[in-house]
């Protein structure tokens, strides 16, 4: 663990897995990586969802609330004009990307093929300057060897906020615990050897969507290994922490009220 963390962060990282409970994944012989990196890092074992089926808890984790919204409909159902992370982070002159895996061109509107727009929550938010921002910024994820993300990461050009989603497969939303541990095994070691990360302004948040508890570890240079919380925490404590490390002052919706992360993993 380093000396202190950083006032502000330079890069927060999101990853999302999906449905199911924290026992079925950490200390779970089907997950090996991820229960390593939980013991190595942080791990919060009363995580709760804030909704269901998934949508709900992709909106409410970017915007404070679920907004109603109690399916998975595309966003020609669900347009949400509410003020949300990814405007935030431009608001504060910062950048902010989605990685979408599978996602067939910027911004996609509609599911196809791996791809789930349910799980790509930019796509919904249709307020001041959100649909161009997604355009520019909500891209396909493509390969640990070449594509969006591998490229940023290569290049130094890591975004302030990025918001990682895999595919239905590697997810483990269709496929196997195993299968997602195994996409996890392949992509974190290439975020810990980028420049974004080896500065020590780098955190990381790998969250299932649900169930409850949700399977959730906390990554940073300067959490302690093997720390692990007690308090009771949702979506929108990760949307509160994330508002903080970089550096809004406001909170939307009910992550105002919500616990924050930072002290349990010393962020």
């Amino acid at each position: 663990m380093g000396a202190g963390p950083p006032p502000v962060y330079d890069h927060v990282v999101w990853i999302w897995m999906e449905n199911h409970t924290y026992s079925q994944v950490i200390d779970n012989g089907r997950a090996p990586y991820a229960s390593s990196l939980a013991h190595q890092c942080g791990t919060v074992t009363r995580y709760s969802t804030v909704g269901s089926p998934s949508l709900p808890n992709y909106v409410g984790a970017t915007s404070g609330s679920t907004q109603g919204i109690t399916d998975d409909a595309a966003p020609s159902a669900h347009p949400v004009a509410t003020d949300n992370l990814f405007r935030q982070v431009r608001a504060a002159g910062r950048t902010e990307r989605s990685y979408e895996e599978s996602m067939p061109g910027p911004c996609a509107l509609a599911s196809s093929g791996r791809y789930a727009v349910k799980h790509n929550p930019a796509a919904y938010y249709v307020g001041p300057t959100d649909r161009q921002a997604c355009v520019a910024d909500n891209l396909p994820l493509g390969g640990a060897q070449g594509g969006a993300l591998a490229a940023d990461l290569a290049s130094g050009s890591l975004p302030s906020f990025s918001f990682v989603t895999p595919d239905l497969c590697n997810d483990s939303h269709d496929c196997s615990v195993g299968t997602g541990d195994a996409w996890l095994q392949q992509w974190l070691p290439r975020i810990f050897a980028s420049p974004a990360y080896k500065s020590g302004r780098s955190a990381i948040f790998v969250v299932w969507d649900e169930y409850t508890p949700v399977p959730n570890i906390v990554i940073s240079p300067t959490t302690a290994p093997g720390s692990v919380s007690a308090v009771a925490v949702d979506h929108y404590s990760l949307l509160r922490t994330t508002e903080e490390m970089l550096g809004i002052p406001s909170h939307l919706g009910r992550a105002g009220a919500a616990p924050s992360l930072r002290a349990a993993f010393h962020l």
